[in-house]
């Protein structure tokens, strides 16, 4: 991906979210550990059926709107 990719999919993020987004660029500009972490092969674990069901019952719970806003949870440790 080039930057100038990244930079349309900036200006595309809704006013409301770009606190949260440069948040999250600052931390992965700075941040040896989390670009390790994106850059690590992908785990080849396979999925088992547990956890194949877990999926699906979290899938469920967005789509009835079982969901907790990132607000919310911000709020709810102090974070705002």
């Amino acid at each position: 991906m080039e930057r100038r990719a990244v930079h349309d999919l900036v200006d595309r993020i809704p006013d409301g979210e770009l606190e949260a987004v440069q948040r999250m660029l600052e931390y992965f500009a700075a941040s040896p550990a989390y670009r390790a972490a994106w850059s690590a092969p992908h785990d080849e674990e396979p999925v088992t059926e547990s956890d194949a069901a877990a999926f699906e019952r979290a899938r469920e719970e967005v789509r009835a709107g079982k969901v907790v806003s990132h607000e919310d949870i911000l709020r709810e440790f102090g974070l705002r």
